[in-house]
This record gives C-alpha cells, structure tokens and sequence, in this order.
C-alpha cells in the first residue's frame, strides 16, 4: 500500500491498515526513525499511562531524554 505526501505535509492512512487496526480521525500517531533509517508509524492510546507502557523496552526513554536534550539546547540559544 501506498500514499502520497501532499504540499501541506499530509498523508492519508490506507483503509485496510486503519480498519486491521481501528485507527479513527482522532487517533494521535508517533512517527519513529529506526536506527537503520526506516520509519514507523505506531498509535498512541489516548490514556497517557497505557501510551506508555513498555515503550521503554523499545527506545521510548532514550527517545523522550533527547527530546529533552533539545529543548535544554533550544533554550540554551
């Protein structure tokens, strides 16, 4: 399946993935870089604590100390 990113930034999700995986208009979606540069998209639960869960075991706490990183740096500037 594919899609296109249109000028504004926007995709559309394909149907069959967001019926397989219940996906609505106010599903919230993570975009992740692997660390060999593919890209995934995962949905975010909208319960912060399910959202969560066991995304350390995947990079998440690596991923949110440096989004903190930046932000120090950002406002270092």
């Amino acid at each position: 399946m594919r899609s296109t990113i249109t000028a504004r930034g926007q995709t559309v999700v394909p149907a069959p993935i967001r019926e397989r995986f219940g996906l609505g208009p106010s599903t919230r979606l993570e975009w992740i870089v692997d660390g060999d540069g593919a890209i995934r998209v995962v949905p975010v639960d909208l319960d912060p604590i399910r959202a969560f869960r066991g995304s350390g075991a995947g990079g998440g706490t690596a991923r949110l100390l440096q989004d903190r990183q930046l932000d120090r740096r950002k406002e270092d500037k």
